[in-house]
């Protein structure tokens, strides 16, 4: 099995099991309070929003994973009917994706 269908099937295995904020806006205020334990971005995530995230991130340690696919691809795969860009995820649940993601160390 590919890295890429792993890393996938623990996205899965997060929003089944996980507790997470969807969207850039909560996600970024989340970062700044501190509460987040990961956060998985779009790769179509506008470029002013995906700086703001990863530099909240940054300074607060949290791991990014950047999925693969388009925000209507992550909004799809999490049952929604419209774009997802981004997730604060508040708790991992079962999932190990936090494996997968970029570390700021």
């Amino acid at each position: 099995m590919s890295e890429q269908t792993t890393a996938l099937d623990e996205l899965r295995t997060l929003l089944k099991t996980g507790k997470f904020v969807k969207g850039s806006r909560r996600t970024i205020k989340m970062l700044k309070m501190g509460k987040l334990k990961m956060v998985v971005v779009a790769s179509t995530l506008r470029q002013d929003l995906k700086e703001d995230i990863l530099y909240y991130a940054k300074l607060g340690k949290v791991p990014v994973y950047e999925f693969p696919g388009s925000g209507y691809d992550l909004g799809t795969m999490m049952g929604r009917p419209h774009m997802v860009s981004a997730l604060g995820v508040l708790d991992m649940g079962a999932s190990k994706l936090d494996n997968y993601a970029k570390r700021w160390d």
